[in-house]
């Protein structure tokens, strides 16, 4: 074995024990619950606790609708800046990395002060119209990911030749977008769909001062008043998290099979 070998292994060691021995340490917390024993205690206390499952569900929901919403904005919106408006990339990317600069927080206090009940469009009096300014809250903070997993997937393939051979047999924009484009794309926008899902379940900034009940806020009043299960709830968490990850991963190579199958 080479010196640049081992060095190579050595930070892939060290890298993996940097993030390794925390979740290690935080698993071994959340499974002392009963002293003097490992048990999964904390984990059955939040799972079986109503409030976890009406946050996460309600979570889970919000994430579907929005990936639904990032998915009828960004593949038209890519799709039409790559085939007829190559001059206004740089503009589109521009405003898609904006809500990686601005904070959420004023994004979200631009909404309380546009939107309030005092205003033309009283959005924050109703539950409708707080879960709807929720919903494009997120649609926000998610679109830098959702693009550029759009916009990669775009990249690979042809899609002039594809719209033109579509067009020859008569299909309109609607049917090339839904029948050609999107499944041509569609582990990339799985990729942005999963990464929206993980912003999704994990923010509080916009829930808390929307004063909406999330599993974000949940986490962190789960965090302030017990001491094992914050632990349980985080490791849960992960979990989601690095299952999301591994879908994509087999839904990935599942694609490339099939593409060599056919």
């Amino acid at each position: 074995m080479t010196a640049k070998r081992v060095w190579s292994w050595s930070a892939v060691a060290l890298g993996g024990l940097y993030f390794l021995l925390p979740l290690a340490g935080m698993v071994d917390f959340s499974m002392r619950m009963k002293r003097g024993e490992y048990s999964f205690e904390a984990y059955r206390i939040v799972l079986a606790d109503p409030q976890f499952q009406q946050t996460f569900g309600y979570s889970v929901m919000l994430a579907l609708l929005t990936i639904v919403l990032g998915i009828l904005l960004v593949v038209p919106t890519a799709y039409f800046v790559r085939l007829r408006l190559p001059g206004l990339r740089p503009i589109i990317e521009f405003i898609t990395l904006l809500p990686l600069v601005i904070p959420p927080i004023v994004i979200v206090f631009g909404y309380i002060r546009i939107y309030n009940t005092s205003s033309v469009l009283p959005l924050t009096g109703t539950w409708w119209g707080t879960n709807l300014l929720l919903l494009f809250g997120y649609a926000t903070l998610a679109l830098p990911y959702m693009y550029r997993s759009v916009d990669t997937g775009l990249r690979t393939i042809d899609i002039a030749s594809l719209t033109e051979a579509a067009q020859s047999l008569g299909a309109g924009w609607a049917r090339i977008l839904a029948v050609v484009i999107l499944p041509n794309v569609f582990v990339s926008v799985l990729s942005g769909a999963f990464l929206t899902l993980a912003i999704v379940i994990g923010e509080y900034v916009f829930a808390a001062l929307l004063n909406v009940n999330s599993f974000g806020p949940y986490m962190v009043w789960m965090g302030g008043n017990r001491a094992y299960e914050p632990s349980a709830l985080a490791v849960v968490a992960f979990a989601i998290t690095w299952a999301c990850m591994g879908l994509i991963q087999i839904v990935t190579r599942f694609s490339r099979f099939s593409t060599v199958r056919r």
